[in-house]
């Protein structure tokens, strides 16, 4: 009788042990788990994950940078120093707006990004992986963009170097930030197909003010996403010191140079910036459709500071 209480206890103490290291590997599993804040709430990813699908080219900018690697992309134009990301290689899993769910289950991701144009599938795309949405806040447009540097800057392990690139763009927009007051008033519009739309302060690129301290040269513009539909006469009318042009079309890859042929006209070469030589025709990938990015944020403010620092 006792021999087989001793047995039953060893089997006891052998199961009770093996539970107990069970839970233990179990409670380190999620212990590893990060707990992510984004624009649609609180997400839990893996650390360090491995596998990740980019929805968001700001993302995939900052990513890029930090020298992370990435698994799949949408498809779609790109800038130059993304243009890799075209290659074989990274897996394609649709478009900014249009995933490809049967390509993105497959992937079998840790981790998947969106923002901006693709934020919109985030609860579709979180049923299959942690998703996290890193979309830029247009009323703190450059706190938003150094925010999501540091965090993917954390999930990576890439705390240094994401801190260096986001130290060298502070400095950099300070300084622009001191040029900007003496160089006048500024007004950006983008064109498109022949139209032409203005933004301000509180609009989708309204960085150009609040975040660069380009004074605007009109207040109170229509607030939407398409900005507020504007002509020549409209532009003569506000007469900036500076004109920021946003080629959409250009963007897109079609009908090169479309904005200097629209604005070359006898209006608005009466303007003070065409009289000047103040006519700024910015980078449209990096405004258009990278947005957010810090190599994209850091080029911009140094075309405009170089361009205003000449005069």
């Amino acid at each position: 009788m006792p021999l087989a209480l001793t047995r039953r206890s060893l089997t006891f103490v052998t199961f009770l042990a093996s539970t107990l290291a069970l839970g233990a590997m179990t409670g380190l599993t999620h212990a590893q788990d990060i707990k992510i804040q984004h624009a649609q709430g609180e997400t839990a990813i893996p650390a360090s994950p491995k596998k990740v699908l980019v929805f968001d080219l700001a993302s995939l900018d900052t990513l890029d940078a930090l020298g992370i690697e990435i698994a799949g992309v949408p498809t779609g134009r790109l800038p130059n120093f993304l243009s890799k990301y075209s290659a074989d290689r990274y897996e394609k899993v649709g478009t900014l707006f249009e995933p490809d769910f049967e390509a993105v289950n497959s992937a079998e991701p840790d981790l998947i990004i969106v923002g901006g144009r693709s934020r919109v599938k985030y609860p579709e795309l979180s049923k299959i992986a942690p998703t996290i949405d890193l979309s830029t806040d247009p009323n703190d447009y450059v706190a938003s963009v150094i925010r999501n540097a540091r965090l993917l800057g954390k999930v990576f392990g890439k705390e240094s170097q994401a801190e260096a690139l986001v130290t060298k763009l502070k400095g950099s927009i300070a300084n622009l930030r001191q040029q900007a007051p003496k160089a006048g008033k500024g007004l950006l519009i983008l064109t498109t197909g022949g139209k032409m739309s203005a933004y301000g302060p509180s609009s989708r690129f309204g960085v150009l003010h609040t975040g660069f301290g380009i004074q605007p040269a009109v207040e109170n513009l229509t607030i939407t996403n398409h900005g507020q539909a504007i002509s020549s006469e409209f532009i003569l009318k506000t007469n900036p010191d500076w004109l920021f042009v946003i080629d959409r079309d250009t963007a897109v890859g079609r009908n090169e140079g479309a904005a200097k042929r629209l604005l070359d006209n006898e209006l608005v070469n009466q303007t003070k910036a065409w009289k000047s030589g103040q006519v700024v025709y910015l980078d449209p990938v990096n405004w258009y459709l990278v947005g957010g990015g810090l190599t994209a944020m850091q080029a911009s403010v140094d075309q405009i500071a170089k361009a205003i620092g000449k005069k």
